[in-house]
């Protein structure tokens, strides 16, 4: 429409230039790039964009707070390290069982207050451990440093249908892991 700009040299009248600079101001306010701010300066409307300084402490005070809640979490080690030895351990079981049912044999669970291991066997009494599902070794997990198994069961076997000898709870790290008797499923 018309290009007012300060300094410009001045073609016009003083009252065409006043209803030159009423149309800008006008036009300017709707669109949409000069919707935020705007601040009038003789003929030129210049629009400004950015935060007030409401705003910006506003985010500041909230940022400094979250850093003050969540930080200590992500820096305490041993809260992911238990959490993930409670995972282990119920997929472990979880492990044990399926392999019982897809060999038709029972498979024990050994804990100790640091290990959790699985054996095999045609009865209830298991000597062959079973191996790691890396290939090496026998399947044993070991708990990491200042996290231990504080309540567990003096034995548990899953025989060839899945089930286990008894109902079972596993604690270990605050975490505690339920094995149901007539369908043997595991949970926390």
């Amino acid at each position: 429409m018309f290009n007012l700009t300060l300094g410009a040299p001045m073609r016009n009248s003083i009252s065409q230039l006043k209803v030159q600079c009423r149309r800008v101001r006008f036009t300017h306010r709707h669109h949409h790039w000069c919707v935020k701010r705007t601040i009038d300066y003789g003929c030129s409307v210049i629009c400004q964009r950015g935060f007030t300084l409401v705003e910006l402490v506003m985010t500041m005070v909230i940022v400094g707070i979250l850093a003050a809640v969540v930080a200590p979490r992500f820096f305490d080690a041993n809260v992911f390290q238990s959490r993930g030895f409670s995972d282990q351990v119920q997929a472990s079981l979880r492990y044990a069982q399926k392999i019982a049912i897809a060999q038709r044999r029972f498979v024990c669970v050994a804990f100790t207050a640091t290990t959790v291991s699985l054996s095999t066997g045609a009865t209830a009494v298991c000597v062959t451990p079973l191996p790691s599902l890396t290939g090496s070794g026998n399947y044993v997990i070991t708990a990491p440093a200042n996290i231990t198994i504080s309540s567990f069961p003096a034995t548990l076997n899953f025989n060839g249908l899945g089930r286990p000898n008894a109902p079972t709870t596993v604690v270990t790290g605050g975490a505690t892991i339920t094995v149901e008797a007539e369908t043997g499923y595991v949970y926390q």
